[in-house]
C-alpha cells in the first residue's frame, strides 16, 4: 500500500512537469479551521468590498471534502506568468498576468489533461481541478503544500522565484504523500509593498483591504463609477495593478515564463491612451476575446480611463 501511494506521488509530480508547471505541492486534505477564522473576520470587516461571492459558499471555501466527498489530497500547481516583454512607458498599465490568452482556459485545459493522465494511469478516481474560479484558499493550501508563504501583499511568494504565478488547485480523493507545510516567513521587517501601495489597501498588520485595492478598483468594481477618493491615486493603471508585487524584494529571482499562450499581445503593450479611448466595442470584443481584460467589459476601460493621469 505504502508503495502505491508512493508510486502514484512520483507520478503526479511527473505529469505536473510534463504539462509545464513550474512546481507542484501535496497538502493532506482537512477543513481549514484557522483559515475559516481569518476569512470571517476579514468579511465581516467589508474588506471584500462588492465582491458579493466571497460570502457565498463559506463551507465549501475552507472544507475540500464539501468539494470532493472523500476528498484525501490537494495537490496545488504554480505556473509562472513573468513576460520578458515590458509596457511602453506612454500605455495605461496593464498587470502582467494579462499580457497573453486568459490563463483561466489555459490552465483549465491543463487541469483537464492532468485529471486525464491520472485516471488513465490509476484508474477510477474522483477529482476537480480549480483556477481562481471556485470556492477554494488557493493561497493557504499552497502553504500547506510547502511552495511559499504568504507576503504582506497577499500574495503567494515562492523562495526561489517570487511571486508571480498562476495557482491552480486540484482536489482529489487519491491518497498521497504529503510534503511539508512551509513554515517561515521571509517577509522579516520589510515594509515596501506597504509603503507603496497608492491606495493603502495592504494595512500595518498584513490584511488586505480589497475594496481599496487598485485590481478591485478597475475589475471587479462594477459601478458606473469609481469613488473619486481614488482619482489622483491609480498611477497609470487601467486593469489591474503590481505595484505591490514590482516593488517586492523576492522578485529579483522571476524569470520570464515559457508557456507560448502567455507571450503578449502586441497591441497590449503600445496602445497609448487615446487609442483606447477611440477604440469602439466591436474593436474591444475581437482584439481582447482571448484575454482576461475582456473580464472588465468595454464600458469599464473606458471608465477605468478617465482616472489616468492626463499625461497618459
Amino acid at each position: 500500500m505504502a508503495s502505491t501511494i508512493q508510486s502514484n506521488t512520483t507520478f503526479v509530480k511527473k505529469i505536473s512537469a510534463q504539462l509545464g508547471f513550474d512546481y507542484c505541492g501535496i497538502a493532506r486534505a482537512q477543513r481549514l479551521d484557522e483559515d475559516a477564522r481569518r476569512l470571517e473576520t476579514w468579511l465581516s470587516k467589508g474588506f471584500h468590498g462588492k465582491m458579493g461571492y466571497m460570502e457565498r459558499n463559506f463551507d465549501l471555501r475552507v472544507d475540500p471534502a464539501k468539494l470532493v466527498p472523500g476528498a484525501k489530497s490537494v495537490i496545488t500547481l504554480l505556473l509562472n506568468y513573468y513576460p520578458e516583454e515590458k509596457q511602453n512607458p506612454e500605455a495605461p498599465k496593464i498587470a502582467k498576468y494579462a499580457f497573453g490568452m486568459d490563463y483561466h482556459d489555459v490552465i483549465r485545459a491543463k487541469m483537464n489533461e492532468f485529471l486525464f493522465e491520472l485516471r488513465n494511469e490509476i484508474g477510477d478516481i474522483d477529482g476537480r481541478g480549480f483556477v481562481d474560479s471556485a470556492p477554494v484558499l488557493e493561497r493557504s493550501w499552497a502553504v500547506k503544500s510547502g511552495l511559499g508563504w504568504v507576503g504582506k501583499n497577499g500574495n503567494l511568494i515562492n523562495k526561489q522565484n517570487g511571486s508571480f504565478f498562476f495557482i491552480a488547485t486540484l482536489i482529489t480523493d487519491l491518497e498521497l504523500v504529503a510534503d511539508d507545510p512551509f513554515a517561515r516567513d521571509f517577509c522579516g521587517s520589510c515594509t515596501r509593498c506597504i509603503e507603496a501601495c497608492p491606495t493603502d489597501a495592504i494595512g500595518s498588520n498584513a490584511v488586505i483591504d480589497g475594496s481599496k485595492c487598485i485590481s478591485y478598483l478597475t475589475i471587479e468594481l462594477k459601478d458606473e463609477l469609481i469613488a473619486p477618493e481614488f482619482k489622483d491615486k491609480m498611477e497609470g493603471w487601467m486593469f489591474g495593478c503590481d505595484i505591490c508585487q514590482d516593488v517586492c524584494p523576492w522578485n529579483r529571482f522571476s524569470k520570464p515564463n515559457h508557456t507560448e499562450a502567455f507571450l503578449p499581445i502586441p497591441e497590449l503593450l503600445n496602445l497609448n491612451t487615446a487609442e483606447w479611448e477611440e477604440m469602439d466595442e466591436s474593436t474591444f470584443k475581437t482584439l481582447l476575446r482571448n484575454s482576461p481584460i475582456k473580464r472588465s467589459k468595454w464600458k469599464g476601460i473606458q471608465r477605468n480611463l478617465k482616472f489616468l493621469p492626463a499625461k497618459l
